[in-house]
């Protein structure tokens, strides 16, 4: 069995998830078409070759329903030849795409094979057309009769449950804006970001982030209805200290070791384990935890083998956890800021990830990296990867 190797993972720079971002203005299409494009000119890949395109996208509706991932390589340029597809597996939804492409090419059914995804939440808002509708149907809600809740209020459970205080929060935050302000200036992003049109910088980080500014903000979710069920929570999670809405696209070129070889590409890191789980879908965010123990399980190692970890940041009671949970060196925790300063722009998170972490193990000659991620409905991926 060939390896499944990493030979290049791009992503665009990320922009306010609002109308007035820097890549509001930018279909959806065009902005996973963009990635696309860059991929297929820095690695100097004949399209032809694909073999397959698999897209992750959370709200596939509106400008992003119909299949975006056909759309998109289709407007990119790539042969009429190459197919695509769309997967939804909440926030790590191109982490799957990942993991298709990359156990697709393991067992023989690809040889070459692009993982990627999008999300313009300002145009596509959060959860549209579902508001109002009920997604749950009859049988879900005799299982949970209370019901489920935002994602925020799971936050706010994980904090009540592990007894975070605001300042936790909020400092972890301030890391993350200070890691991913050193890292751009730095020049740290340069290789993942492909720039679109003029636009290459992360518009989410703010460097001048402090404790004592966050604050001053207000709790997010003190007013969702489903509040009252939960008299143990401190109300501790506020827009400072959660991931921004955002727009982004990304994609990785996932090949096997023998076609890297016959097509003289140069393998940047391979895949070494993948794991996903369910958990407790109104907890919600801590699937990252089960995820990453059997991951080690199944790789054989510990989580003191591993030199970086990105777990993402929907909301910073999410790595804290899993970073007590594990006994894990903070330290090696989202070295370059996470999603609280970089955006989690939900469909192109899990590859936006994958750039990062193959990129500071390159840069530091780290050898294994982990990215975990928690998934709306108490969902987890986890992927192992080592540098070559």
């Amino acid at each position: 069995m060939s390896d499944a190797v990493i030979v290049d993972v791009v992503r665009t720079a990320s922009g306010k998830g609002k109308p007035g971002g820097a890549l509001s203005a930018v279909h959806p299409v065009d902005l996973l078409a963009g990635v696309l494009q860059a991929l297929i000119e820095r690695t100097g890949l004949d399209p032809a070759l694909v073999d397959d395109v698999i897209g992750g996208c959370v709200s596939q509706a509106g400008e992003q329903a119909a299949n975006i991932t056909r759309s998109a390589l289709l407007a990119a340029g790539l042969p009429e030849s190459v197919p695509g597809t769309t997967v939804d597996r909440q926030c790590g939804s191109s982490q799957q795409a990942v993991h298709f492409a990359a156990q697709g090419v393991l067992a023989g059914a690809y040889d070459v094979v692009i993982a990627c995804g999008v999300e313009s939440m300002s145009r596509v808002p959060m959860g549209y057309p579902a508001q109002g509708q009920d997604t749950t149907g009859t049988l879900l809600g005799q299982r949970y009769p209370e019901g489920l809740v935002p994602q925020g209020v799971s936050a706010e459970l994980i904090a009540a449950r592990w007894k975070l205080e605001r300042q936790d929060l909020d400092a972890f935050s301030a890391r993350s804006h200070q890691l991913a302000a050193a890292t751009a200036a730095a020049g740290g992003f340069d290789r993942e970001i492909v720039p679109v049109g003029d636009h290459r910088v992360d518009e989410t980080v703010r460097p001048g982030t402090t404790v004592e500014g966050l604050a001053g903000l207000k709790p997010a979710f003190l007013g969702v209805p489903s509040a009252a069920r939960f008299p143990e929570i401190g109300w501790h999670v506020t827009p400072g200290n959660s991931s921004p809405l955002t727009d982004a696209a990304s994609a990785t070129l996932i090949v096997s070791a023998r076609a890297a070889d016959r097509l003289g590409l140069r393998p940047r890191a391979r895949f070494h384990a993948f794991a996903v789980t369910g958990s407790d879908p109104v907890l919600m965010l801590t699937g990252v935890i089960p995820a990453t123990q059997k991951i080690l399980a199944r790789a054989g190692l510990s989580i003191d083998d591993i030199d970086a970890y990105e777990v993402n940041e929907a909301f910073a009671p999410v790595p804290l956890v899993w970073q007590r949970e594990l006994a894990a060196d903070p330290e090696r925790l989202n070295p370059r800021g996470g999603a609280i300063a970089l955006g989690h722009a939900l469909g192109a998170s899990g590859v936006r990830l994958l750039a990062t972490l193959v990129n500071h193990l390159e840069a530091t000659g780290g050898r294994y990296g982990l990215q975990t991620m928690c998934e709306g409905g108490g969902m987890a991926n986890a992927t192992i990867i080592e540098r070559l």
